[in-house]
C-alpha cells in the first residue's frame, strides 16, 4: 500500500490510499486544481478513484468533494448522519454530482477492492465523526484526526498500525496566549475538540496505548496559528524517549503540512 498525504490542516486534508488495484481518497478539503497540483508534485496521475471516504463534514474535510465527485465520478463512502450534514454544507454542488452512494456506520467493516476499511468513531464536534483503518497485503494504515481526547478503543484500532496519521494540532501555551477567541478556544480544547502536542505525547509514550510498532507515525492538522511543526515534533521525540527500552520506536516521525504534499510512503 502506498500512502500520499496530499494536506493536512485546519484548510484542507486529503491523502490518497493505493494497492496495485484499488485507489481511495479520505476526505476532499482541497479544490480540483489544488489537489492535481499536489498529485503532480509527488509525480502522481490518477486516472480513477474506487472510493471517496469523508471522515465529517466540516469544510477543512469536504469542500472539494463536489469537484472530486465530478472529477473521478466515484462512489461515495460516508455514514448517514455525515451525509445529511453534507447535503446542508453543499446543497446544490453535492446533489448534482453524486453518482453513488454508500452508506457506512462506525464499527462496520467492509472492503473496497483489495482494501479492507474499519470505521470508528471518534470524539469530535461533528454529526457522526469517524476514524479509519485500512488492511491490505499483510499492512495497515490508520488514520485519525479531528478528536478531543484518545478514547480506550480508538487507542485500540490503532494498534498494530504500519503508518500511524494522527493529529497533533496545537500547543497548548501557544492556543492560549493565541489570537483565537475564548469561545474558539474553548471548543478545541473540549473532548470534542483537537488532540494537544501534549496529550498525544502522553499517548505516544504510554506503552498500554502506543504499541510503537508504526514504521511511519505522521503528525497531522496541525494549527498554523496555535502550533508549529517543530514544537509538535519536539514534543513527540520526547515522549517516545521515555518509552522502555524494550518498547523503543524505530520508526520515522514526520509532519504533514497543509502547504505541500508529503513524500508517499511505501507500506
Amino acid at each position: 500500500m502506498r500512502v500520499s498525504i496530499l494536506a493536512s490542516g485546519s484548510s484542507g486534508n486529503i491523502t490518497l490510499l493505493e494497492t496495485q488495484s484499488t485507489r481511495l481518497l479520505v476526505d476532499c478539503g482541497l479544490g480540483k486544481r489544488e489537489t492535481l497540483a499536489r498529485l503532480a508534485a509527488i509525480e502522481l496521475s490518477v486516472d480513477r478513484i474506487d472510493g471517496i471516504l469523508i471522515t465529517h463534514e466540516h469544510a477543512d474535510h469536504c469542500n472539494g468533494l463536489p469537484q472530486m465527485l465530478g472529477l473521478w465520478k466515484a462512489p461515495l463512502y460516508v455514514t448517514e448522519p455525515t451525509m445529511d450534514a453534507l447535503h446542508r454544507a453543499l446543497p446544490d454542488r453535492l446533489a448534482k454530482r453524486l453518482r453513488g452512494l454508500e452508506t457506512i456506520q462506525s464499527g462496520q467493516h467492509f472492503s473496497i477492492g483489495d482494501i479492507d476499511v474499519h470505521a470508528f468513531q471518534i470524539p469530535h464536534d461533528a454529526a457522526d465523526p469517524i476514524g479509519f483503518t485500512f488492511r491490505t497485503n499483510g499492512t495497515k494504515m490508520a488514520l485519525v484526526t479531528d478528536l478531543g481526547y484518545m478514547p480506550q478503543l480508538v487507542k485500540v484500532h490503532l494498534r498494530d498500525a504500519d503508518c500511524l496519521l494522527l493529529e497533533s494540532n496545537h500547543d497548548l501555551d501557544m492556543l492560549k496566549v493565541g489570537p483565537y477567541p475564548w469561545v474558539v478556544k474553548q471548543r478545541v480544547l473540549s473532548r470534542t475538540g483537537h488532540l494537544s502536542n501534549h496529550a498525544v505525547s502522553e499517548y505516544l509514550s504510554d506503552p498500554e496505548g502506543f504499541d510503537a510498532r508504526a514504521r511511519y507515525l505522521v503528525l497531522a492538522h496541525l494549527s498554523q496559528e496555535n502550533n508549529n511543526p517543530d514544537l509538535a515534533r519536539l514534543s513527540a521525540e520526547e515522549a517516545l524517549d521515555r518509552r522502555p527500552a524494550e518498547c523503543a520506536f524505530h520508526g520515522e516521525v514526520l509532519i504533514a503540512t497543509q502547504d505541500q504534499a508529503l513524500r508517499p510512503l511505501e507500506l
